[in-house]
């Protein structure tokens, strides 16, 4: 398990969440994934719109799964189609009244945050991929204008880094890294 080297003091599901991109072969029983999913449901949205749509394949589902792996790009087919789950997440961008939500993708993220926490404390772990064909996942899944695709999750439980080939087995055994906080956050405002 790769905890965060956080400076200060946050919560351990934080510390623990972390990107794998090896994976067990057990599969996520459906209850459990259920649970994931009602946490990203709860998650905070402008005018409470809920604008997060959410379409995942169990690895047993060989021909929805594949379809999602064949949307991947190259970089991410070759470990993510042995994650026992994969999610795609989806951002409605406008109301009902057609106006834009200029706010969907923010909601999308913090749904997407609350499923990765959530998945941390049940054991399992995620990778969001944002190296995908949005053309052609568009066009697989048949995704009307008002859902953008945004990011793939591959979901499951922690596997060996050892499974992987390289390039992947020398990121996944890397340590963890952030910025320091006087990168990111400013008082009053942005340096010049």
């Amino acid at each position: 398990m790769k905890h965060a080297p956080t400076t200060f003091p946050v919560q351990e599901t934080i510390r623990k969440r972390w990107s794998p991109r090896a994976f067990a072969s057990y599969p996520v029983a459906p209850e459990t994934l259920q649970q994931v999913f009602e946490a990203a449901s709860w998650a905070a949205s402008a005018m409470n719109e809920q604008p997060w749509r959410y379409i995942y394949a169990h690895h047993a589902n060989q021909k929805t799964f594949q379809k999602m792996v064949d949307c991947l790009l190259p970089g991410n087919q070759p470990w993510a189609q042995h994650a026992p789950v994969l999610i795609l997440a989806l951002a409605k961008t406008h109301y009902d009244n057609g106006n834009p939500n200029g706010a969907a993708l923010h909601d999308l993220g913090l749904a997407n945050a609350n499923l990765i926490l959530e998945a941390t404390a049940l054991g399992l772990h995620g990778h969001f991929m944002g190296g995908f064909d949005a053309a052609k996942t568009r066009e697989a899944f048949q995704l009307p204008e008002s859902l953008q695709p945004v990011t793939f999750i591959a979901l499951g439980y922690m596997g060996a880094a050892e499974q992987l080939e390289e390039p992947f087995l020398s990121r996944e055994k890397a340590p963890r890294q952030r910025k320091s906080l006087s990168e990111i956050v400013f008082h009053e405002s942005l340096p010049a």
